[in-house]
């Protein structure tokens, strides 16, 4: 994109600005999206409304998933842990001290992104890639939500419920149910957190993080700082999936072992991902929207199916079918995802 400036008297031809940095484009696209946002809740049913704001907190864990398993290339399969420990750090500080879920969220952060770097500093010291690295992330956030159902501190396996208001407050983050401010809550936290994926992307920190995740070795050789960076990526990562997790304890209302650091939580982070496009900006958007809107759909289908499905009535298990049947499609027609393959067809 080029400015063209008027050309001062006596001059014959036009000045051209330089062209827009690649941040700063994403930033204006990214303003853009949200301005255009903002009037959503007040035009959509109460039940879409709804699904907007669970196609934001998708897009929040994909995001947080993107950070660490796509600009950093380090595959995770257990990013429940973290949202569980947003979620439970939030729901606790709350119920049991009434802290603001808003310094409740902070403090998730800050746990998370703290196990982050102790998960990460030790499978990096041992050498963990791959495969292994991603059975280890597994492997803790199972740990989690064993230990999380037999502690008392965390109420077993009855999880937390945050107790109602009677009136509206943006400090306790509680509205009515059918509330666009939910939505609006939402949009800023999940508008920040894209934010601030260009911005890492884009910084000095993150073209250190591209270069390690395409030639550790070579980077290293160059004197890159490896385990200082690799050690960044997972706390920011934690720390965005933190939020996604503080932010649906106080949407839902509740939050128990399994929906906090259970592995479908994984799962639904790192779909959208492979769907929009691993390692892109705007592949986790695309790919939340994609999955949110499906999720809808598919819980309507089982809800009230056609004649012709009435067998599928009352079963659960279809969206799961549905995003196996999709990430297939996506790998093997648009290896890159959405957003990465029409990049790279852009570029021909």
């Amino acid at each position: 994109m080029s400015i063209t400036i008027e050309a001062p008297a006596g001059s014959a031809e036009a000045v051209k600005a330089p062209p827009l940095r690649p941040q700063n484009k994403q930033l204006a696209i990214l303003a853009v999206l949200v301005l255009v946002a903002i009037p959503l809740p007040l035009i959509l049913p109460p039940a879409q409304g709804a699904v907007a704001v669970r196609i934001l907190i998708f897009l929040l864990m994909a995001v947080g998933w993107n950070i660490m398993s796509g600009f950093g290339g380090m595959f995770s399969f257990g990013h429940a842990a973290y949202f569980g420990l947003g979620a439970y750090t939030s729901a606790y500080l709350l119920v049991k001290h009434n802290v603001s879920p808003w310094i409740g969220m902070l403090a998730g952060m800050a746990v998370a992104a703290a196990v982050a770097v102790v998960i990460g500093y030790f499978s990096f010291r041992y050498k963990l890639q791959g495969a292994y690295f991603a059975l280890a992330t597994f492997a803790f956030a199972e740990m989690l939500r064993l230990i999380v159902t037999s502690s008392a501190f965390a109420n077993k396996a009855v999880g937390f419920s945050v107790p109602l208001i009677q009136d509206s407050s943006l400090w306790l983050i509680q509205f009515p149910a059918d509330s666009p401010a939910y939505f609006w809550v939402a949009l800023v936290l999940a508008g920040a957190a894209v934010a601030i994926s260009i911005v890492f992307l884009h910084s000095r920190a993150g073209r250190y993080v591209t270069a390690i995740r395409d030639d550790e070795l070579a980077a290293a050789s160059l004197g890159a700082p490896v385990l200082r960076h690799k050690l960044l990526t997972v706390a920011l990562s934690a720390a965005i999936t933190a939020v996604a997790g503080a932010f649906y304890t106080q949407y839902y209302l509740f939050v128990n072992p399994d929906l906090g650091f259970g592995s479908a939580i994984s799962i639904q982070a790192i779909v959208p991902v492979v769907i929009g496009g691993i390692g892109t900006v705007w592949g986790p958007v695309v790919g939340a929207i994609i999955i949110g809107s499906l999720t809808d759909v598919t819980a309507t289908l089982l809800r009230t199916p056609p004649e012709f499905l009435g067998f599928l009535q009352g079963r659960s298990g279809l969206d799961v079918v549905l995003y196996a049947v999709l990430v297939i499609l996506i790998v093997r027609l648009l290896p890159k995802g959405i957003v990465g393959t029409l990049a790279a067809r852009w570029r021909r």
